[in-house]
């Protein structure tokens, strides 16, 4: 520890570890998050590669790969449209279906859905493993997708109705953004949704008339980005005053709002939005890092909200990534939009490449 309390040194290897027992075993204490397993998957996975140490797990990435295909909620074989807007992926196979790689095709349930999030998660987790995403049933997906639109231009997660807020609009944005395809979805609706939910502090709330905060304006920001529409929605003027709301979220961490407490994963949420804004020249970077590295464990690994909290998935992931953001040494580049390395992104857009070239062969 230096002088004033906080850690100087970055335990790399014992967050790796803290990352591969994460996709191995979890405490009894996240049995409550056992439909979100793919979620969790997703931190571990993507905090690996963030990492450079996905090749840690290269004797468990076929499997790995097979399970998010397993999680896929896929069209009826025998009709279709009898589920087709139902698709996506789920987050277990808590609902007992049984295991099913996606490399058949299988009688639909009735109960059995897909989840906004999750679909978001699965897809970003086959492009970090590397994998080309040929057993997505594309056009199933965004099906899926077009049916949780509402018409406010907002997003739920599921098709039998949840709440609705920015966090669907940015899994719904990644989502279209990874497929390469926007078509199911009205973008202008969605476009205005987040315009309305900018606040009189110039955060970006959950919705429409509610409080800015650091989440949502991550997801809003970054869903306007990957939609290629920041610049014409919103003025110099209140992408100015964005900037300064985000940039005042700094203590020595980040805050998600104002009068909060500081907290290690806005140090991705606050830091990634300031980024796709231009601005990370303004971040003091070694009062952040040193917030970040006060939550870390030496003993487990894995990062806190707080110091001398207990670690967690969550926080362990965006922890990293705060760091990513600083050019931390050992530390992978990520892509702030998607929330993925950037070579997770570049391997995405070679997929994105061939699918035009493929696409332009059938016009000859």
């Amino acid at each position: 520890m230096a002088a004033n309390g906080v850690a100087e040194d970055f335990f790399r290897g014992k967050h790796v570890k803290f990352f591969k027992r994460c996709l191995q075993v979890l405490p009894e204490q996240y049995s409550s998050l056992d439909t979100n397993r793919l979620t969790i998957a997703f931190f571990a996975l993507s905090g690996l590669d963030i990492l450079n140490a996905l090749s840690d797990i290269e004797d468990e990435k076929e499997d790995t790969i097979d399970w998010i295909y397993s999680l896929q909620v896929l069209p009826d074989k025998d009709d279709r449209s009898k589920n087709i807007t139902k698709c996506g992926f789920r987050g277990s196979s808590t609902i007992g279906t049984v295991y099913n790689a996606s490399k058949v095709l299988a009688s639909s349930l009735n109960y059995d859905t897909g989840h906004i999030a999750m679909t978001y998660t699965g897809l970003a987790s086959l492009l970090i493993l590397g994998d080309d995403l040929s057993r997505v049933d594309k056009e199933a997906v965004l099906e899926g997708l077009r049916v949780l639109q509402l018409p406010d231009g907002s997003f739920c997660a599921t098709p039998e109705g949840s709440e609705n807020d920015m966090r669907f609009v940015y899994c719904a944005s990644c989502i279209c953004y990874m497929l390469d395809d926007w078509s199911t979805i009205n973008v202008d609706l969605t476009v205005n949704f987040i315009k309305e939910s900018l606040s009189y502090e110039y955060g970006i709330a959950q919705g429409p008339g509610l409080e800015g905060h650091g989440g949502p304006t991550f997801c809003g920001i970054a869903s306007l980005v990957l939609m290629d529409r920041l610049q014409s929605v919103f003025t110099s003027r209140e992408l100015e005053r964005i900037k300064r709301w985000c940039i005042f979220r700094q203590q020595s961490g980040f805050q998600g709002r104002p009068n909060k407490p500081v907290d290690t994963c806005y140090s991705f949420w606050i830091g990634a939005t300031i980024k796709l804004l231009q601005a990370y020249n303004l971040v003091d970077a070694p009062s952040n890092r040193g917030y970040i590295l006060s939550t870390q464990d030496s003993v487990t690994g894995g990062f806190s909200k707080w110091p001398d909290c207990h670690p967690d998935a969550l926080h362990s992931y965006f922890g990293v990534c705060g760091l990513s953001l600083m050019e931390e040494e050992g530390v992978q580049t990520i892509h702030p939009a998607l929330n993925i390395s950037q070579k997770a992104a570049t391997h995405l857009q070679g997929l994105h490449q061939k699918w035009q070239n493929i696409s332009s062969c059938y016009l000859i």
